[in-house]
């Protein structure tokens, strides 16, 4: 039967995409996959691409090596599907086993290439769990032909110095500068970061809210809510809510913008930024305010975890009225955030210190937490982003207010 050759396309990308870049093909010309398998990923500027197989087959030859760029749709392979490989469907495949004269060859190299499991103590195979390293590969010198821990640290050593060697073959010379490229991703966040402070009028007001009682009830309710709900009860989820309802009061806030025209939105889609490896996405929370604390959180965690992994949809990162990051979590006190265009405002979370504060007279010890909102000074006065803060602060140090709606 003759082969069907089909060609492999890269997806097709929004209108917001213009192009991305090849960085790996996960199968070399020659080997066979199987359907659905991932074959390449295509890096834009918001997320990772998957290309996956349409059907059982082997690449052929590819088009579009790593690193190379491609647009929506274009060509970037060759595979024939499996079943059209020369073989029919409903013939058994032959098997060295099952091939009379190849038996014998078949028993000799699966002898040669069995793998006769090794002894090893325990310590030796915790050090091998830790440092990723396959205890089988490794000479014994302990008695029995055990595998001790000194054999896995020298395979450590001669790990590492084999290391240096390639780098130093590569040109890398310990305490040189190494020039790495930026990627997609990376790009694209500089240019938004510059396109903010040139086309954009930022100005940052600051105030400080005590979260004594989010925290009380946070404390009060955390068993019940995880038991409930199989998610922890966070922070987040009060700023969420205590930002819509500031926005319902101060509509101002909840704008985007061009250069003749502001939007004012009634719905709230709020993004919330997550830093990965490759650098910082922002995923929308479409229709916050319909959200329950549970909905949030659990929304949160699912976008961290696959944004960590590089599972965002394009269609999760577009969009969105306003933004919140949460600088705090990394340690941070005080930041003046970045707004993320066309967005008009962005708040910014920071850590929880224990300070004293002044209360009826009283000193008294509470944790507290700056917040600081950025805004377009064009679009946004400063009695209006004073006004949005102030609400959100006497929300979260009066959180009955999420729940009766005042």
């Amino acid at each position: 039967m003759s082969e069907k050759q089909i060609e492999i396309h890269a997806p097709h990308f929004p209108e917001s995409i213009q192009s991305g870049e090849i960085v790996r093909w996960n199968r070399k010309p020659g080997e066979t996959f199987q359907r659905d398998e991932v074959l390449a990923e295509i890096e834009t500027d918001k997320v990772i691409l998957e290309v996956p197989a349409i059907d059982d087959g082997k690449l052929l030859e590819i088009y579009k090596p790593e690193g190379s760029e491609v647009v929506s749709d274009e060509k970037i392979a060759l595979m024939v599907a499996q079943k059209y490989s020369g073989q029919s469907e409903n013939q058994p495949q032959t098997s060295p086993e099952n091939h009379p004269d190849k038996r014998q060859q078949a028993a000799k190299e699966n002898t040669s290439s069995a793998v006769t499991p090794r002894h090893s103590s325990p310590s030796a195979r915790k050090l091998a769990t830790e440092k990723d390293i396959d205890i089988q590969q490794i000479s014994p010198t302990g008695r029995r032909e055990t595998v001790t821990r000194t054999d896995v640290e020298k395979q450590l050593q001669r790990d590492s110095e084999s290391s240096a060697t390639r780098s130093a073959s590569q040109g890398i010379t310990p305490g040189k500068t190494r020039k790495i490229p930026m990627s997609r991703l990376r790009s694209t966040i500089a240019k938004r970061l510059l396109d903010a402070q040139n086309h954009t009028a930022m100005l940052t007001t600051f105030n400080e809210v005590n979260l004594h009682a989010v925290q009380q009830l946070r404390k009060t309710y955390q068993s019940r809510f995880q038991e409930r709900y199989g998610i922890k009860l966070g922070l987040m989820s009060f700023f969420v809510r205590a930002c819509c309802l500031a926005l319902e009061k101060v509509p101002q806030i909840n704008t985007t913008s061009d250069e003749d025209h502001i939007y004012q939105h009634d719905f709230h889609d709020i993004g919330i930024a997550v830093s990965t490896e490759r650098g910082l996405v922002v995923p929308i929370l479409r229709s916050a305010s319909s959200l329950s604390l549970a909905g949030i959180e659990s929304n949160i965690a699912d976008f961290a975890k696959r944004a960590r992994e590089n599972k965002l949809e394009l269609e999760e990162l577009q969009g969105g009225t306003f933004t919140i990051t949460n600088g705090g979590v990394f340690g941070s006190m005080l930041s003046t955030p970045i707004l993320n265009p066309p967005q008009s405002a962005i708040l910014g979370m920071h850590s929880i210190q224990e300070r004293p504060i002044v209360d009826n007279g009283q000193v008294i010890i509470r944790p507290m937490m700056y917040l600081a909102l950025t805004y377009d000074h064009r679009v946004i006065d400063g009695r209006e982003a004073v006004t949005f803060l102030k609400t959100i602060k006497e929300i979260l140090e009066n959180p009955g207010i999420l729940w009766l709606e005042l």
